[in-house]
């Protein structure tokens, strides 16, 4: 997909995108001269060294040094690969992106336009009969008896839908939207076998469900009165914007406390969210429903490395936690399950007891096997063989899922204690068991994975000095990066009379020779640009280099002094090789004779200096 995005397409998103107002539309930026200063949201410091330079389109952190352009920005703070910040940047630009152009995509992506217009007026109509109208008394009334603040409805747009079958019908009507959309939208449904609408959401507590990004997709509902029958929570149906598997309630006002916090509090409820995020717990999520997906997994995962499983203290909360498993670790997450004492569920737990002994209850949560472990002795009774038979079959099912011998190892040692039999058998027992469900179901192949292409988010992936093993450049080195990326006008000197091999650091050496190129080919046309071309490595290198706000008086002279040393010490390692080489024992004196002439060459030209060839 990344391959068909055009240079041009590209260089027009990132025009459109002035990094500081997108910057400052997640962090508050504050003018020091000619920059703006933060404190950078990508690691905690207490003094502000997160730096945006308006003119080179760049940010650079002096603490922590990650830099880039305003994709790379996107990209770490939004935890997303490098197509969705880029197709993020292209959607707030109204820029279409290349592969969205044929007649099939240009009427999806309209029809998305326009049911993510509907869903914020609708959200919008239903915000105002909850804050002033008639009809939204009783879910006033419901929200107070639930002690929901009113910063928290304001804070997730809660909103109450009339208890009528025609107040959206009518509402889209007068508001010019096509009952067609609507019905496209999951607002309304066509009575069957007729022309007629009615409303899909009546009576409820409206919870407007949005992406990442925080543009409301979809609805549930919750009922307020009426039969019991009815469905207790009504959520959208599949729509073009809206799949209940992909999405989390929440997770737009949570993303930024998951990545500080690396761990995921799963609630099972819109209520319960509220109510942990209200309480200083913001790194929480709730699934719509008590069915989490492997898709919700794989979200979660770009996030955090822990999922702490917070649900319903009853039976069916319980299921749900351990039906959950499976899709945890095959995305790679470490599990902890925090158990909210019965009747409670989080919402009527924090209610009871506060916020602090809440945080207290989700920091006490336990490893996902001990928990395993304790429940299935709960239900089984390890008095009996049976019992015991019962335990030791599902652990062993259990912990095979991890693939992990060491904690495989663990808990048969766990399992024995708890059955009072030595762990020997355990972990006999888990091996017989894991081969019987071994043969029993055999595993499935797995598709194998396309290897990236050119141009895919594969060559966007982070990398960093460390995983090159290679150090920072030497001063020279890093004042030659200065120059050339500062000052434009030096690029024609440094084409004539720089030699690339000059440079030791093979990222400074990369960074100069493309460089170069690009003034040879006059494909130049930014810095910004120039700098998305790199790994993340090369892109925190060049910000550092450019992001310092003081000016470099006499570039030109300082730009000849620097490549005269850089010239100076390349010679002196030819110098210092060459006299190492002579030095060997038993070298040939005709070999010896060669490398001293050649030795002799090399002083000479260091004493000449560039002034022979510098105009």
């Amino acid at each position: 997909m990344a391959g068909l995005i055009s240079p041009e397409t590209r260089e027009r998103i990132r025009a459109a995108s002035d990094i500081v107002e997108i910057i400052g539309g997640y962090i508050p930026l504050k003018k020091a001269g000619m920059n703006f200063t933060a404190l950078c949201p990508f690691h905690k410091e207490k003094t502000p060294s997160f730096n945006v330079n308006p003119h080179k389109q760049i940010f650079h952190c002096f603490g922590c040094g990650k830099g880039g352009d305003v994709f790379t920005f996107v990209k770490e703070y939004e935890s997303i690969g490098f197509m969705d910040a880029l197709r993020r940047l292209a959607e707030r630009a109204k820029i279409p992106l290349e592969y969205d152009q044929n007649p099939a995509a240009e009427q999806s992506r309209h029809l998305k336009d326009q049911l993510l217009q509907v869903h914020e007026a609708i959200t919008q109509r239903w915000q105002s009969a909850l804050d002033n109208e008639a009809a939204g008394q009783v879910a006033r009334d419901y929200l107070k008896k639930r002690g929901v603040p009113d910063e928290a409805v304001k804070l997730f747009r809660l909103g109450a839908a009339p208890e009528a079958w025609d107040d959206t019908v009518n509402w889209a009507r007068s508001k010019n939207f096509d009952l067609d959309l609507m019905e496209k939208a999951g607002l309304v449904v066509r009575k069957e076998g007729s022309d007629h609408y009615y409303d899909r959401f009546r009576g409820r507590l409206i919870f407007p469900i949005c992406d990442e990004q925080g543009r409301v997709v979809g609805f549930s509902g919750r009922i307020l009165s009426g039969d019991e029958k009815t469905a207790k929570y009504v959520n959208s149906p599949e729509t073009a914007i809206f799949t209940k598997s992909k999405l989390f309630f929440g997770l737009h006002k949570s993303k930024r406390a998951l990545l500080d916090a690396g761990a995921a509090v799963v609630c099972e409820g819109q209520l319960d969210l509220i109510a942990c995020f209200m309480a200083g717990v913001e790194n929480v999520v709730a699934p719509l429903g008590t069915a989490f997906t492997d898709q919700h997994a794989r979200i979660l995962k770009r996030y955090v490395e822990e999922a702490i499983m917070c649900f319903d203290s009853d039976e069916a909360g319980q299921k749900a936690a351990v039906r959950s498993l499976d899709h945890l670790l095959a995305s790679g997450l470490a599990v902890r399950v925090a158990m909210v004492p019965p009747p409670d569920d989080p919402d009527s737990f924090i209610k009871a007891h506060g916020g602090e002994a809440f945080r207290a209850l989700i920091a006490g949560a336990e490893d996902f096997f001990d928990y395993y472990l304790n429940r299935l002795c709960r239900q089984n009774d390890v008095n009996s063989d049976k019992g015991r038979l019962a335990i030791l079959r599902e652990m062993a099912e259990a912990v095979r899922k991890t693939g992990s011998p060491v904690l495989e190892d663990k808990y048969a040692q766990k399992t024995a204690l708890r059955l009072a039999v030595a762990p020997e058998a355990v972990r006999a027992e888990f091996k017989k068991i894991g081969k019987e469900i071994a043969k029993a179901r055999p595993p499935q192949a797995q598709p194998l994975e396309p290897p990236p292409v050119a141009g895919t988010e594969a060559d966007h992936e982070d990398v960093s000095f460390e995983d090159l093993e290679v150090g920072p450049p030497s001063e020279k080195e890093f004042w030659l990066l200065k120059l050339l990326l500062r000052h434009d006008e030096l690029a024609p000197t440094a084409a004539q009379f720089l030699d690339p091999a000059w440079l030791p650091h093979p990222q400074v050496r990369s960074i100069v020779e493309r460089r170069i190129a690009a003034f040879k080919e006059g494909s130049w046309t930014s810095l910004g640009a120039f700098l998305g071309d790199g790994d993340a490595a090369t892109q925190t290198l060049i910000t550092q280099a450019v992001a310092e706000e003081r000016k470099l008086p006499n570039p030109e002279q300082q730009l000849a002094d620097t490549l005269l040393r850089l010239r100076n010490e390349h010679l002196d390692r030819q110098i210092a090789e060459i006299t190492q080489q002579a030095a060997q024992p038993g070298i040939p004196d005709e070999r010896k004779l060669e490398l001293l002439q050649r030795r002799q060459g090399l002083r000479e030209d260091k004493r000449a200096g560039l002034q022979q060839i510098w105009v």
